[in-house]
């Protein structure tokens, strides 16, 4: 039977991914609990495992996710009580490496093998970080999980999610947010009633205009290798699956 434009055909044509490597870049406040004191709450990454997984077996796109830590640890948090700056950030990088312990467990418990490689030498518990093995994983169609940041102090998991983006030539980064922020705004729309969203905006407009959507490192870093963002609420369920097929929700810089 002749499949028409209105069936199978088009239903395969509109899960196709419109990059078939990317960086999902979650922060570690998407991933605790605001109903109570819980720093990782488990139907939330539940959840965002089940996306994750659904991407990869329904649409064959290769995904990477890079995770932050601030749920448990902020550098910069540490660094204003008084601790030194430089250890702050690796007590950051320790509890990156948690949050990404705990996704693995969930995106396994769908089915999808999944490898935490890490800056920092933890043998235990995830592989170390070697730009060439990261690839091989992604070919054979494991998640990969990027954690401590860049093994150094002073940058933040944005620019870690840049970096690796970089070197594993993802063609571009899924930057999901929380708290209600669904993409780029002219001013911040929590205090400006009046700021408006952008669908696309230039990577030379959001440093110009210090939107702040990622650190600047980060922004520039993308700029330079021509690495697209789109930006959009990671908290609204199937927003993955949406972002990935080239919905229009959130924000690109391209």
């Amino acid at each position: 039977m002749t499949e028409t434009a209105t069936g199978p055909v088009q239903e395969r044509a509109a899960r196709q991914p419109r990059w078939g490597r990317v960086v999902l870049k979650l922060s570690g406040e998407a991933l605790a609990s605001s109903a109570s004191d819980e720093t990782i709450d488990g139907p939330v990454v539940e959840r965002l495992a089940g996306e994750i997984a659904r991407a990869r077996q329904e649409m064959d796109v290769e995904m990477a996710v890079v995770v932050g830590g601030g749920n448990i640890w902020r550098g910069t948090t540490g660094a204003g009580a008084g601790l030194d700056r430089a250890t702050s950030d690796y007590m950051g990088m320790l509890a990156t490496a948690i949050n990404a312990l705990a996704l693995q467990d969930a995106l396994e418990r769908h089915g999808q093998p999944t490898r935490v490689l890490s800056a920092i030498q933890m043998a235990e518990v995830a592989e170390p970080y070697i730009r060439r093995r990261a690839i091989r994983h992604l070919e054979k169609g494991r998640v990969v999980i990027f954690a401590a940041g860049t093994g150094n102090p002073f940058f933040t998991t944005d620019t870690t999610a840049a970096l690796r983006a970089a070197e594993i030539e993802a063609e571009g980064i899924l930057k999901g947010t929380h708290s209600g922020v669904d993409g780029v705004y002219s001013a911040d729309p929590k205090r400006d009633p009046s700021a408006t969203r952008f669908d696309e905006i230039a990577f030379m407009e959001v440093i110009s205009r210090d939107l702040r959507v990622m650190d600047l490192t980060a922004i520039t870093l993308c700029r330079d290798n021509g690495l697209p963002i789109l930006v959009f609420d990671v908290m609204v369920p199937g927003n993955i699956g949406r972002a990935l097929v080239g919905q229009p929700i959130g924000t690109l810089i391209k």
